[in-house]
């Protein structure tokens, strides 16, 4: 199979479980660049049996320089950004051969369908992402990735949608959804504390309860049906966590 001048880049942390159908995903790629946060599993063993240009670099709580990172290892000129927990689908893999080919635009939003208890969710806190994508395409230095965590790319030249889904498996078990939400939690903390942005009681009230409202009322969660409850829960749990976690840090200082 004839490969397409791209690089695909890949975080990873103790990703052994879904890295092994991420990399065929992104087999049409003639390159492929992991940066692995120290796992402690057979992640880095996994990208080197499928040709991948392993980095070790830890995190430190910074998704955005990870990514960037990632963007002056590659050697290509276009790259492609998926996680360890995602696939490209057939469509969206023709879509991206042939945006490359023609390169009409410097970046391109990809859409993604995310699938959690064994149900694609469509409504929700995916629904944007689902209809409207992330720029995960997108020409060599044609802008840069900001923020520590739920970081975007911020395009500097023209962008367009693509045909096609990312397939995101996140946090399949409770266990693994619960101890991200800690994870990601403290980080944006961290990141909001450093902007000095500033929480009460009030903040750590209200800001669950209107995450709730909105993911599963407003934007239509409940049609996901259990699924679609849990996730919205569980997110406006996340929401909670940041601001009682940011009302900790500026009140008692971090632990």
């Amino acid at each position: 199979m004839k490969k397409s001048p791209i690089t695909a880049v890949i975080l990873t942390h103790n990703s052994c479980l879904s890295l092994e159908q991420c990399l065929s995903s992104v087999s049409f790629c003639d390159e492929i660049v992991v940066v692995d946060d120290v796992s402690h599993d057979k992640t880095a063993e996994i990208a080197s049996k499928h040709n991948a240009k392993v980095y070790v670099r830890a995190l430190e709580g910074n998704f955005a320089e990870q990514r960037n990172f990632a963007m002056k290892k590659a050697s290509n000129e276009w790259l492609l950004y998926i996680d360890s927990d995602e696939q490209i689908d057939e469509p969206l893999k023709e879509s991206i051969i042939g945006a490359v080919e023609q390169g009409n635009h410097d970046a391109y939003y990809l859409k993604r369908r995310d699938y959690w208890w064994g149900k694609e969710l469509k409504y929700g806190e995916v629904m944007k992402v689902r209809s409207q994508g992330l720029i995960r395409l997108m020409k060599k230095n044609s802008g840069t990735w900001t923020g520590r965590v739920h970081e975007t790319f911020e395009a500097t030249g023209s962008t367009a949608r693509l045909d096609g889904y990312i397939n995101h498996f996140p946090h399949q078990s409770l266990r693994e959804f619960i101890h991200e939400i800690n994870t990601y939690s403290t980080l944006r903390a961290t990141e909001l504390q450093d902007k000095q942005v500033k929480a009460n009681l009030f903040h750590v009230l209200a800001y669950p309860l209107g995450k709730f409202i909105v993911t599963y009322i407003l934007t239509l969660g409940f049609l996901d049906g259990a699924p679609g409850f849990a996730y919205a829960f569980l997110m406006s749990f996340h929401s909670y966590l940041v601001r009682v976690k940011l009302y900790q840090y500026r009140t008692f200082g971090k632990p």
